[in-house]
């Protein structure tokens, strides 16, 4: 396939899915290198095996993955031009996602409730790992209420149809990489002691 050819929209849109998918990779990059480092500090005397996580991560797990099916209705709905069922469904979406960073800093809450610090004297090295992973993905999560929020905003300003939603294709990848994310994360933090 020739990147070159094409008009210039396509040659943008082209462009544009390349630079999410080279930011998707090195998001995973950084990732991979935060639960190698878990592994890797497992096998330290200091490792506490049988914390359990809390509770409100198990709920927005939950939270996040029907946010992605909002997303991937709002995304057909517009396909459809169906404007208003999209917009309703970002919004939802949007909502959820919100949801799922409030279930998140209740989840640190129970943590902490439990003794658990991310660092200084009564912190643990396990903890700290299941903070620093917790709290960066939030970041990222945040970034992508970002990105929802412009395609929300260009939602509700016609900017897109049938033939125009590449920004609301874009914005459900990454939404659904976060969202994939999470759930390998959980399953991580869950199974690996």
């Amino acid at each position: 396939m020739d990147l070159t050819r094409g008009t210039e929209k396509e040659k943008t849109d082209r462009a544009k899915k390349m630079m999410l998918w080279f930011g998707i990779v090195s998001l995973l990059m950084g990732f991979a290198g935060w639960t190698s480092a878990y592994i890797v500090s497992s096998s330290r005397e200091d490792w506490i095996s049988d914390i359990q996580l809390p509770n409100s991560f198990f709920v927005s797990t939950a939270v996040i993955l029907v946010s992605s099916i909002t997303y991937i209705l709002a995304k057909k709905a517009i396909a459809t031009n169906n404007s208003k069922r999209g917009t309703s469904l970002l919004w939802g979406t949007l909502g959820l996602g919100i949801a799922f960073i409030v279930l998140q800093f209740r989840g640190f809450e129970e943590m902490l409730a439990n003794g658990y610090y991310f660092t200084g004297p009564t912190s643990n090295i396990k903890m700290s790992y299941v903070f620093l992973i917790a709290a960066v993905h939030i970041a990222h999560v945040v970034a992508g209420l970002l990105s929802l929020s412009v395609v929300l905003y260009k939602q509700v300003k016609g900017k897109y149809s049938s033939q125009e939603y590449l920004g609301v294709s874009l914005g459900a990848t990454f939404w659904h990489f976060l969202d994939l994310l999470w759930i390998y994360l959980m399953l991580f933090m869950t199974f690996v002691k």
